[in-house]
């Protein structure tokens, strides 16, 4: 997943769709797919090396040398959907290897076609940085498994978020999204309905129903970004069951996967 300054990009298909195009990287479906999937798990299994207590300079080579070996290996053809999430899959692949590579001296960066891209390890770290130690001010420590779990589904709702903006500035409501988005970021005081309807020039009925409509299409788009990294559509409650889970302590934060207040 690119950094977050950067525009989150959604899965294109469902997560162990992806994970079977990318076992066929002799076609150019596969090799995109495996790129795409690089591209959205790098940045959690960054901080995952991170908050395990290695230096930046060696979270950054572990972590390219783990995605090179994946694209020089196709390890991922042995990825199965029967074992559970295809992250826990990857998260028991990455302790492997680390553990491997810290038998040996060093890990060494790998470099031409198994450059993992759209890393950048400066944005990496700062945004490492930024990650919190603890799951929220008074809470426990945020573990290596747990820092990975929570960055993935942030990254989730970041793209959830991001389809919603663009649904309703192809509308033509871009001002009745920026007016209404603060009651599903949690990162910004909401206004009050009277307020929003004077600025809009909207009465406050019209308000609260495109408030309700609001929260209705946000947790559809949730739902079906979820359902992309599930096998089965019967599985996306369950899911959402565990990504909430990896926020809980964070208000805001587990907000976003309800679109209104937990209760």
């Amino acid at each position: 997943m690119p950094p977050s300054s950067d525009p989150p990009r959604r899965f294109p298909e469902t997560s162990w769709g992806l994970v079977g195009r990318a076992g066929e990287p002799l076609t150019p479906e596969g090799r995109q797919a495996l790129a795409t999937l690089c591209e959205l798990y790098w940045y959690p299994v960054y901080a995952f090396v991170r908050r395990r207590g290695a230096p930046a300079d060696e979270a950054q080579d572990l972590t390219q040398g783990f995605f090179a070996r994946f694209l020089e290996r196709n390890d991922i053809a042995m990825a199965d959907q029967d074992r559970g999430r295809f992250r826990s899959w990857l998260i028991a692949c990455v302790k492997h290897y680390v553990a491997n590579e810290r038998e040996r001296a060093r890990a060494q960066k790998r470099g031409g076609d198994g450059a993992l891209r759209g890393f950048d390890a400066e944005r990496a770290e700062r945004r490492y940085q930024a990650e919190p130690v603890r799951a929220h001010a008074a809470g426990h420590l945020l573990t290596p498994e747990a820092l990975y779990e929570r960055r993935f589904a942030l990254d989730l709702l970041e793209r959830t978020l991001t389809a919603l903006q663009d649904h309703y500035a192809q509308a033509g409501q871009a001002r009745l999204f920026a007016a209404l988005k603060g009651r599903l970021s949690g990162e910004e005081e909401e206004r009050p309905h009277k307020e929003v309807a004077a600025a809009l020039g909207m009465s406050v009925e019209a308000v609260k129903t495109a408030t309700s409509r609001l929260y209705d299409r946000y947790e559809r788009i949730l739902r079906e970004e979820v359902a992309r990294t599930v096998a089965r559509v019967e599985d996306v409650d369950e899911e959402l069951r565990a990504l909430l889970l990896s926020l809980q302590g964070n208000p805001s934060e587990g907000r976003n996967l309800h679109g209104r207040d937990p209760e």
